[in-house]
């Protein structure tokens, strides 16, 4: 997306009157960064922290040692908790977006979690909505894609919100299933 898209995507949070907090891992703020300049940011952008280090994401947003010692710091798991946290710390966020991942060689990479493997928690409504993608390149890219996700995600949550009924959606869990979700 560019900076018309992005300005389109705050004109929709806008609309909806919602506001946005963001707690990035491998997207180092990228996401919040590109989203200042779109027109409107201003009202629709709470913050952003960015919890690079495992003790961050303890810390800042009070994810689970268990947790990351279980899953890894890029997992799922962890997007959730970041997210939950993320939330907790500022409850007026009406949509809360958690993202993490592996950006470059190392961490808890492994055949089934590559390089380029990324995990995105949107929390929206008492709803969380979860994603994992595989993107290729390098780190800069791998961040640009992830970045680009969450804004299509965000976009897409938000044109279907009219049409969301009370039921869960298909790929989301009610926000107090997912602790529980991933205890056993």
């Amino acid at each position: 997306m560019k900076t018309p898209d992005l300005s389109a995507l705050v004109q929709q949070f806008l609309e909806h009157k919602l506001t946005l907090a963001l707690a990035e891992s491998c997207t180092c703020g990228l996401v919040a960064a590109q989203l200042a300049p779109a027109t409107g940011s201003s009202e629709v952008l709470l913050g952003s922290v960015v919890t690079y280090h495992m003790e961050a994401k303890q810390k800042l947003l009070g994810v689970k040692k268990e947790t990351l010692a279980t899953y890894s710091a890029e997992s799922q798991q962890t997007t959730n908790e970041m997210a939950q946290g993320l939330h907790r710390h500022l409850p007026a966020a009406d949509v809360c977006v958690a993202v993490t991942g592996l950006c470059g060689p190392g961490a808890s990479e492994t055949p089934n979690k590559p390089v380029g493997t990324v995990f995105v928690t949107i929390l929206l409504e008492g709803r969380a909505h979860e994603y994992r993608t595989q993107f290729d390149g390098n780190g800069d890219k791998l961040r640009e894609q992830a970045a680009q996700f969450i804004y299509q995600q965000l976009s897409e949550l938000l044109n279907r919100r009219k049409e969301v009924s009370g039921a869960v959606q298909p790929g989301t869990k009610q926000v107090s299933q997912l602790s529980a979700a991933h205890k056993s």
